[in-house]
């Protein structure tokens, strides 16, 4: 008896190891089976959750409307892409107006050009608009999966570790270096009132 499909999990990433995300893989011959990209830190993602500010939007179809959106973190930038498969995602771009925080659900998606790069984008399945508050909240949750991942980089049974291995030259510590930078500004563009109550619930030394 076949079971339904289950939809995955959706990985929080950042932008510049999503962008080094190219190498893409199913895990079954089957048609259907879902197609997941291979994060550098080693986790496979079939869909992702990303935070970011909408800076810019554009309508590049050709014979129907096609947007892009281009969305900022504090590592760098992703690129999503909707179309008539994507009607509620499309509407958003279409009347969105940036800059503005957004919150995207969607799947991974890679395109190689002429030159032999590999492009890798988001299609949305779902595009809110959120406030800053949210944002934040997505940076230091997105950096403490990251840390996850890369604490478990070295370990010998962590297949999709060692897939990233074979398949990226990309050190890990380039991550650890963007969480780190993407932590501290979030921490300098904290409101007075954020750093007050930060400082007030922290242990002291």
């Amino acid at each position: 008896m076949s079971q339904a499909p289950t939809r995955e999990l959706a990985q929080r990433v950042f932008a510049s190891e999503f962008n080094d995300a190219g190498y893409t893989f199913k895990e079954s011959d089957d048609e259907r089976a879902p197609l997941y990209a291979l994060l550098p830190t080693g986790a496979r993602a079939n869909r992702v959750f990303i935070v970011g500010t909408l800076t810019e939007k554009s309508d590049v179809g050709e014979d129907s409307e096609y947007w892009q959106g281009r969305i900022v973190d504090p590592t760098g930038t992703f690129f999503v892409y909707a179309g008539q498969y994507q009607p509620e995602a499309a509407n958003f771009l279409r009347e969105a107006e940036p800059p503005a925080y957004v919150s995207i659900v969607g799947k991974p998606r890679t395109y190689e050009t002429d030159e032999g790069d590999v492009n890798v984008s988001v299609r949305p399945e779902s595009i809110t608009e959120v406030d800053v508050g949210t944002r934040d909240r997505w940076v230091v949750e997105t950096a403490e999966r990251t840390i996850e991942r890369i604490e478990a980089f070295d370990d010998e049974a962590n297949e999709y570790a060692s897939m990233a291995r074979e398949e990226y030259d990309l050190p890990v510590k380039n991550y650890q270096r963007d969480l780190l930078s993407a932590l501290e500004s979030v921490e300098d563009g904290e409101s007075e009132g954020e750093a007050e109550e930060e400082e007030a619930t922290e242990p002291t030394a």
